[in-house]
């Protein structure tokens, strides 16, 4: 008979569930000022994500770790299909269609759990010594890390690219390896930076660069920073947001939510939603330092980077301190891709988290419910 074992509830990490519903409530409430209709299919993306969260937990991933390559190289295979089957928006070729229900698949967004669970697997399976990794593993793990990083590049989506590529980075450098492999990499980085710029970016990728080093912000930036200053310390009633009501502030449910948030909440709503996202990163790193295994290490830090870099992306953009692209505030911004795709890896930590100390069978030798 299938029962459901108390240690699952005492081990899981309820802390992360609540800092992440104000997010979720505070988002639906600034999309549905803007566009109602999205506001509601942002909730069926919630509650689809609720599913999805409920199947992935259940999964008995430890036991059935051998599975883990197989999901990384599907994939891998999903971004080689967007290369000859992919369908293009925008003059990007991101999505994949799917047949007879008129919608579109993103398996970039996919290869992000399917990457760090990769790396998890193979941490697990090949621990770094005292002084870190060497450059054999060290390029062992490289590849894994490269191959999505170029495949993306190329569609092209360089703001998600490079995210993969700092987080799986990340992830080795909080893991450990040996420091003269970071004093290479750091030196060709500097070196071959200027090359990368003339002959590997394209046109509209330059022109956003351009407009970040130029005195005068782009058009889109000027309307966030506008918004962001009028806010003041508590901002502005419904009406007032001008910026917003009047169509002003671009793409304000998504790329710019945080300029709509300043002039909505003003600076004291956006401090609010940055010490979310701040104890949010902490309590994560947290249960990374203080575990000893690694599925769990490497899930929770590769998680916080993730959730650091695209916040601070996001917030830099609208404020004129990085370059315009496409990266959403994580679990704010509206869209589903991106919100399923962190569902899926608080998904996969709690998993972790919670049958940590869980036997495929209990002490009566009746099968747990997993």
């Amino acid at each position: 008979m299938w029962r459901i074992d108390k240690r699952i509830l005492a081990q899981f990490d309820f802390i992360s569930i609540i800092l992440i519903i104000p997010l979720i409530l505070t988002s639906n409430w600034l999309i549905g000022e803007v566009v109602p209709a999205l506001a509601q299919k942002q909730m069926a993306y919630v509650g689809i994500s609720f599913l999805v969260f409920l199947v992935v937990f259940f999964l008995p991933i430890r036991r059935m770790s051998w599975l883990i390559p197989l999901i990384y190289w599907i994939s891998i295979g999903l971004l080689f299909a967007v290369e000859f089957f992919g369908h293009a928006r925008l003059g990007a070729q991101r999505w994949i269609e799917i047949p007879f229900i008129n919608a579109t698949i993103q398996p970039s967004e996919f290869v992000k759990p399917a990457l760090i669970l990769m790396l998890a697997y193979l941490i697990k399976k090949s621990p770094p010594p005292i002084n870190g990794y060497r450059l054999k593993e060290f390029l062992k793990i490289s590849i894994y890390i490269l191959l999505p990083f170029f495949l993306i590049a190329k569609e092209p989506d360089l703001g998600t690219a490079i995210i993969l590529l700092l987080v799986g980075y990340g992830v080795l450098f909080f893991i450990g390896v040996h420091w003269k492999i970071w004093a290479v990499i750091i030196g060709s980085i500097v070196l071959l930076s200027p090359l990368a710029y003339k002959f590997l970016l394209h046109d509209y990728q330059k022109v956003r660069i351009k407009d970040f080093l130029s005195e005068k912000p782009s058009y889109h930036v000027q309307q966030s920073i506008i918004a962001i200053g009028s806010g003041g310390l508590t901002g502005k009633s419904k009406d007032e947001a001008t910026q917003t009501q009047m169509r002003f502030l671009p793409i304000a449910t998504s790329d710019f939510i945080f300029a709509f948030l300043v002039e909505r909440s003003g600076f004291l709503g956006a401090l609010s939603i940055i010490l979310i996202y701040v104890l949010l990163i902490l309590h994560l790193m947290s249960l990374s330092i203080f575990n000893t295994d690694y599925y769990i290490k490497v899930v929770t830090i590769a998680t916080s980077f993730m959730i650091f870099i695209y916040m601070s992306v996001n917030i830099s953009m609208t404020i004129g301190y990085a370059p315009v692209v496409g990266v959403p505030l994580p679990m704010f911004s509206y869209g589903g891709s991106s919100f399923i795709t962190f569902v899926i890896l608080f998904a996969i930590m709690q998993n972790l988290i919670a049958f940590r100390y869980k036997d495929m069978y209990d002490e009566r030798g009746k099968k747990s419910f997993l």
